[in-house]
């Protein structure tokens, strides 16, 4: 991109009085350089089947093309009207809890013939009238897309067909594979397939949700098909994808593999939305920037983030100017608030924009206007920032709906269990707040050596193609640093019968018979700072034997493994009378390489000693110095240099000392030179440029 976009959602069809004009000139005045408009809006744009008006959308082009504001355009298709309900109810989607009835937004099945009829009339007479217009940079696909639950007749119909294609209608290896001999579930004749909905086989349900994501995929490309028919070369396409929501946005989407998806996108783009206030840390920002960015391996666009969000999260002085920069940071080319005014009906009246529903400046609104000054002053120096990171983290879609059907813990968290994201945040988090900058990989990445480490959180299911890629990148050099609940099932969550980690087990140097939940137990061992005494390969033949009496105060969290090392060392056993001996956390050399197994969840202090002695290992250099609430992020920019940002997110004033080339503070101009001192005031941020090229 040749600019920073800095934006808003408008709509014009929901404003309760005329006032375009007036909304224009805000937006000038506070840099505002794109909108987004028209993905919610359907209804207004086709009124009754066939009947099509779109004058809001083109009242809207007219003044934004008159202004050079740019105008990202998304198709309306995830909020359906009222009439097509009407006239066909089969649209809605059936789900678990049965059909759906009108009223909420993203409803509808997804696959539904008489649906995607009527979604790509309306997708190709949009783009009929905005297609050709200047102001047009780009092109949204739907809005945050999953597959809402779809369950009908018709899914399940296209779900057998697809376990025919998988297992070459072979109903035996089907059966034996997901288990359905257990209380009578076996299904001998394809016409006896049951309704999936009752499923109580984790395999089952688990491959049902694998399939129902690839209707999301599936989807989004024929949306992408039909625009591509209409848009110019220099018009992008993207999705706004979003997250496991917590409250904000937590963790890995489980509703859409957004990987693949990705394909189908020329830049992958998010919402991000996050706590604000005394509970902003910038962790959410760099997380979905992170795993957004890594889709593609490029830069991306946040499509939506809150201005004032609710009424919670108004934000203090200087939080809105750091959440913008943090995105940046993270490699966006955009910043783009949900929404720019606050709506005056319905169920995200409270969720508001950048102006209150006054429409009168504000102190969001000025500080937006620093912003927008701000990008347009110094953009060109931080747009399309290129990162190269040295850690990746892999998630995995299939381990997260696994461990769903199969929780953690059945006695912790907010649904009953300790969920996949759970863990996922315990390892990213720690690493965020290290000020170790992260991409993130999938079982399918193909570049896993590019990495000197890679973390992975409780990777329960995954095919043994991906054990043995594990294995043979340690193997090879690389470091490893994975959790408990790893290689433990195959990819149809198919536990394995052979000793656990199942093939890891070669390359982690250790294995386990038993699990349990940890009550009162401690951790001991030199990884937590006690006498430097371990348990080696060969000092246990048997669980029991071996005692060790260091006593740290640290616990043993959530699940524990019974880890019994052959051929890794033990960096902390368990300290409980019954389960001294075992093992917690392991380091085994293997081949060119380290891996490092943790058998329970810890605190954030255990797992920054294993982070920081796996990044020795795999010679990873990282600021000590430097933790949370600094947070260091850097990239290379379109002039070849190295941009650093330092972004303070506390409310206190604290001094850092820079560690890099000689440079420029981007902000005020100012020299700056390696070891100089610089103040960052509560909730604020410097941005340095080196002044020699990379």
């Amino acid at each position: 991109m040749e600019k920073l976009l800095f934006g808003a959602a408008y709509y014009e069809e929901y404003m309760p009085c005329e006032r375009l004009d007036e909304d224009i000139a805000l937006m000038k005045k506070a840099g505002i350089n794109t909108v987004r408009i028209a993905e919610s809006t359907w209804s207004t744009c086709e009124p009754q089947e066939g009947m099509f008006d779109f004058s809001h959308v083109e009242k809207v082009l007219d003044k934004m093309e008159e202004a050079g504001i740019g105008v990202i355009v998304g198709t309306p298709t995830y909020a359906i009207p009222a009439w097509m309900v009407k006239s066909y109810p089969e649209v809605l989607a059936t789900t678990i809890k049965g059909q759906g009835i009108y009223g909420p937004r993203q409803i509808m099945d997804i696959t539904n013939p008489v649906y995607l009829y009527y979604g790509e009339r309306i997708i190709r007479e949009l783009m009929k009238h905005v297609a050709d217009r200047k102001c047009v940079i780009g092109y949204q696909l739907d809005n945050e897309t999953k597959y809402y639950g779809t369950a009908g007749k018709n899914v399940q119909e296209r779900f057998v067909k697809y376990l025919r294609r998988k297992f070459h209608d072979d109903l035996n290896a089907m059966n034996a594979e997901f288990g359905l001999d257990y209380w009578s579930n076996r299904i001998d004749a394809w016409e006896d397939f049951p309704d999936v909905r009752g499923t109580i086989n984790g395999s089952l349900g688990a491959e049902f949700e694998k399939f129902q994501r690839t209707l999301v995929e599936e989807f989004l490309g024929w949306q992408a098909g039909i625009v591509n028919e209409y848009r110019k070369a220099h018009q992008f396409i993207t999705h706004n994808l979003d997250f496991a929501w917590k409250g904000y946005s937590w963790g890995v989407q489980p509703d859409i593999d957004q990987y693949k998806t990705a394909k189908h996108l020329t830049i992958a783009g998010a919402d991000i939305y996050h706590p604000t206030q005394d509970e902003l840390t910038g962790i959410e920002i760099a997380f979905g920037g992170d795993l957004i960015r890594s889709l593609k391996q490029d830069n991306y666009l946040i499509l939506e983030t809150q201005a004032q969000g609710f009424p919670g999260w108004t934000p203090y002085k200087g939080q809105l100017r750091l959440q913008a920069y943090s995105h940046i940071a993270s490699g966006a080319n955009s910043v783009m608030y949900w929404h720019w005014h606050s709506i005056h009906n319905a169920v995200e009246s409270y969720w508001k924009g950048l102006l209150s529903h006054d429409f009168q400046e504000n102190e969001t609104y000025l500080e937006a206007c620093r912003i927008g000054k701000e990008f347009s002053e110094i953009g060109s120096h931080l747009v399309n920032l290129k990162k190269q990171n040295d850690v990746a983290v892999l998630v995995s879609n299939e381990a997260l709906t696994a461990l769903k059907w199969f929780g953690i813990d059945a006695m912790a968290s907010d649904n009953g269990q300790v969920s996949y994201n759970d863990v996922v945040r315990w390892m990213y988090d720690a690493l965020y707040k290290m000020n170790v900058e992260c991409d993130f990989v999938w079982p399918e990445s193909e570049n896993l050596s590019k990495y000197k480490m890679i973390v992975v959180p409780a990777l329960y299911a995954a095919d043994d193609k991906l054990l043995n890629r594990l294995s043979q990148y340690v193997q090879d050099g690389g470091v490893l640093v994975t959790t408990f609940k790893s290689g433990f099932a195959n990819e149809n969550v198919k536990i394995s019968h052979e000793i656990q980690p199942h093939i890891l087990t070669k390359c982690l140097g250790v294995k386990y018979h038993q699990f349990t939940f940890p009550k009162n137990v401690l951790l001991s061992g030199e990884l937590i700072g006690s006498e430097p005494q371990s348990i080696k390969a060969g000092d246990m033949d048997a669980a029991g034997k071996g005692d060790i009496h260091i006593h740290s105060g640290k616990e043993a969290k959530v699940f524990m493994e019974l880890l019994i090392p052959t051929g890794a060392d033990s960096l902390a056993v368990y300290d409980h009378y019954n389960w001294k001996g075992y093992s917690a956390v392991t380091r085994n050399c293997y081949g060119k390489g380290k891996a490092y197994y943790i058998g329970c969840m810890t605190d954030e202090e255990v797992l920054t000693e294993i982070f920081h002695r796996a990044l020795t290992d795999a010679g990873i250099s990282y600021e000590k110095e430097s933790r949370f609430p600094v947070i260091i992020r850097k990239g290379k920019n379109d002039f070849g240099k190295m941009v650093w940002y330092y972004l303070n997110y506390s409310e206190k004033e604290q001094k850092i000392f820079y560690a890099f080339q000689e440079g420029t503070n981007l902000l005020t101009g100012n020299k700056v030179k390696k070891g100089d001192s610089i103040v960052l005031s509560a909730w604020d941020l410097v941005i340095i440029e080196e002044n020699k090229l990379c």
